[in-house]
């Protein structure tokens, strides 16, 4: 069927609201949205679904969560009635009708046979991953764009280790969704009716009590807490989302005793009025916590993303001003804070390991090694990061005590497979308290590392290309890549090229191939002559190309210059 034929099949379908329908006749003069809209199905893959929200095929709606769902259902249902019976676990975020999906979700799961436990209200992600582990459920699905704009929303995927779904399910669901009609495979039932068959069961206060227990296990030094909480001020905000009730919860648990919220910012809003973006990664959106922070005389600021997985700091500078901390210091604060926590606390476990991902600083490696411990990378994204911490800790090879990726994600602890805010939130502040107690600031100690392990300075460039046209200008720009390698990027010449898609690494001097241990993903290294490390990526979930600049030098100016230098090379990319 033509993008036409499908559209006209919407508009004639049973199952659209008198709403929908009139929204699809306000665009029947328009062929350019009616392609956007229908010319194929919104791609499932590994993270599920995630797209703008509208009436349309390839839109995030109630009919393509159905039709997802159902695909899914019928995944689950061939593990067998055991693994059917263990049931799902549901979760959803603060967006514009997460809360409708989420019960669209647990309906048509009910109506194949398939018992779900669905929270009450909104909870954030880590707290699905939890639940799936805990409540020993096959999968969970959580409702949720994470960080992207208002616009968003989507559909991630989980499998019974609390994990993203492996690709070998995720490729099943997607046939599944390619071979059948997006409204006539759907079963569903009413909501009323699947909790009257005990099909569908509500999570709440109990299962947060559980959660909280094992992020409150993730504590090592409770006593700096206590000796600094007198004086020790933060400000949080949730950006408008799930945080906003349990990250505070467990910053009072851990002995806090002035956690400042932003009262605006603290009201649950899918619009999210305050903020252009409600991503921690983005210093703009800290706007009223700054004011907040320099009110108060607070020592850092901490944010928390919409779905609550993802955590950004801001740190006073000494003189009132606050800078904003990358996701790649951050972690590099945490690791380095860790090891110190539990070496002299006795929790060091035999044989410690961190993780990161290939985008990731090569500083947390060097942090890694000159302490003793091992550093594995993965590609991005928790699911390899889970999935490397399941095999080093179940053949004996090392015990995970933390794993991160750049884009403001750390995962600690064993109770989930994901990236996790309100952990990670009890860690800092933790960190910084400690910090705090030796008289320093967090940009203090971040300053005292780069003098203890060498300079570091990294930059994600985002080639934004949106629309049918920026899919196929992505698609282009790989492909361009890997036909003509070049030689030399911004006069410095490439060393070595690793490209992820088939695991081959080119000496760029000899032409000699050689192999590495990560292959099917489709990335892009160049290993450049100046110790320079540039990677380019599609994103996965948003329609930008990334491009990562991993620089290390002999000092602050070196390592700036260098990113500034393959910055300019990254900007002739959109072409």
């Amino acid at each position: 069927m033509s993008y036409r034929d499908t559209y006209e099949a919407w508009l004639a379908s049973p199952a659209l609201s008198a709403g929908e329908k009139e929204a699809l006749e306000a665009i029947k003069n328009d062929d350019k949205e009616i392609e956007s809209r229908f010319f194929s199905q919104l791609e499932f893959g590994t993270a599920g679904l995630r797209g703008t929200m509208d009436v349309g095929l390839y839109r995030m709606n109630v009919h393509t969560v159905r039709h997802a769902t159902q695909a899914f259902a019928q995944v689950i249902l061939a593990e067998g009635p055991e693994a059917a019976a263990r049931g799902v676990a549901v979760c959803y975020d603060c967006r514009i009708d997460s809360d409708l999906f989420a019960r669209a979700t647990a309906c048509v799961m009910a109506a194949n046979g398939i018992p779900v436990r669905l929270f009450e209200s909104l909870r954030p992600t880590p707290e699905l991953s939890f639940a799936i582990r805990e409540y020993g459920c096959i999968a969970g699905i959580n409702i949720t764009a994470s960080h992207n704009p208002k616009e968003y929303n989507g559909y991630k995927v989980y499998w019974e280790d609390g994990a993203q779904l492996p690709p070998q399910h995720a490729e099943q669901v997607a046939k599944i969704m390619r071979e059948s009609d997006v409204f006539a495979c759907v079963k569903t039932m009413p909501y009323e009716a699947a909790q009257e068959q005990g099909l569908i069961t509500l999570m709440g206060e109990e299962t947060d009590e559980k959660f909280l227990a094992n992020v409150m296990a993730q504590v090592n030094d409770k006593a700096a807490v206590e000796q600094a909480a007198d004086t020790f001020k933060m400000v949080y905000t949730p950006f408008h989302g799930t945080g906003y009730r349990l990250i505070p919860e467990a910053l009072k648990r851990l002995g806090m005793k002035h956690v400042i919220c932003v009262p605006e910012q603290m009201v649950i809003d899918g619009s999210f009025p305050t903020v252009a973006s409600p991503n921690p990664e983005n210093p703009e959106g800290f706007y009223l916590a700054v004011d907040i922070a320099k009110k108060e005389g607070a020592d850092f600021i901490l944010g928390s993303d919409p779905d609550a997985d993802r955590v950004g700091l801001m740190v006073n500078t000494g003189h009132g001003e606050f800078k904003v901390l990358t996701g790649n210091q951050t972690g590099v604060l945490l690791l380095d804070y860790l090891i110190g926590a539990m070496k002299r606390t006795g929790k060091m476990p035999a044989n410690p390991v961190a993780l990161k991902t290939i985008v990731t600083t090569e500083m947390a490696r060097r942090v890694a090694e000159v302490n003793g411990l091992k550093c594995f990378d993965t590609f991005t994204g928790f699911k390899f990061l889970a999935q490397k911490k399941d095999r080093l800790e179940s053949s004996g090879e090392g015990n995970v005590i933390m794993a991160y990726e750049e884009s403001y994600g750390y995962m600690l602890g064993s109770f989930v497979r994901d990236k996790d805010a309100v952990t990670a939130a009890v860690a800092l502040t933790e960190m910084a308290a400690w910090y705090a107690g030796q008289g320093m600031t967090l940009y203090d100690a971040l300053l005292a590392l780069y003098e203890k392990y060498g300079f570091y300075s990294e930059r994600t460039m985002n080639l934004v290309m949106p629309g049918l046209d920026g899919l196929k200008k992505m698609a282009a720009l790989m492909a361009g890549l890997r036909e003509n390698p070049p030689a030399e990027i911004a006069g410095e010449a490439v060393k070595e090229q690793k490209d992820y898609q088939d695991g081959s690494v080119v000496d760029a001097a000899t032409g000699a191939r050689s192999a590495m241990e990560l292959s099917g993903s489709n990335v892009l290294r160049y290993e450049m002559a100046d110790g320079t490390s540039l990677i380019v990526r599609p994103s996965g979930t948003e329609p930008k190309v990334k491009v990562y600049i991993l620089a290390n030098g002999e000092n602050r100016e070196a390592c700036d210059a260098k990113v500034a230098r393959y910055s300019a090379w990254a900007e002739g990319l959109k072409g």
